[in-house]
């Protein structure tokens, strides 16, 4: 399934977007965001800024520069949160727009072992423990 770009939320930077998650930073040709769930401690999402469906329609450089952000970012988020492991999840059956989620696993924490929850909405923060986590990822990105 094929999205239209003008119906994107990713593209189009709208409501719905922002009610999910929160724009951390710019990186080479992508976007990382704060997932405002945050079940799993410093769940981040990294969006390709072009609108392609899926890693195998870019081109090797553009593949790469999008691989080295998704690495930035975990290489961030183990810094800043110490997870044992980060989840890695790129799915788009459903919105048509490359981004991989990156959820954090920790051993006492939810879902360890398994695979992460898409959006269990149970973990809600206030404004500044987002700004929090947020100021985590970026010093360390």
């Amino acid at each position: 399934m094929y999205s239209n770009p003008a119906d994107c939320l990713y593209c189009t930077n709208n409501e719905t977007l922002h009610n999910l998650m929160i724009q951390i930073a710019e990186l080479r040709v992508s976007r990382v965001f704060l997932f405002k769930e945050q079940t799993y401690r410093g769940r981040c999402l990294v969006a390709y800024n072009g609108h392609v469906n899926d890693l195998n329609e870019l081109s090797d450089d553009e593949r790469n520069a999008f691989m080295a952000d998704v690495t930035q970012v975990t290489r961030a988020m183990q810094k800043a949160f110490n997870p044992e492991k980060i989840n890695y999840g790129a799915y788009s059956d459903k919105l048509s727009h490359l981004h991989f989620h990156l959820a954090p696993k920790y051993v006492d924490g939810p879902d360890y072992g398994g695979t992460f929850q898409m959006n269990p909405g149970k973990v809600y923060l206030s404004d500044e423990e987002y700004q929090q986590l947020i100021d985590a990822v970026k010093a360390n990105l």
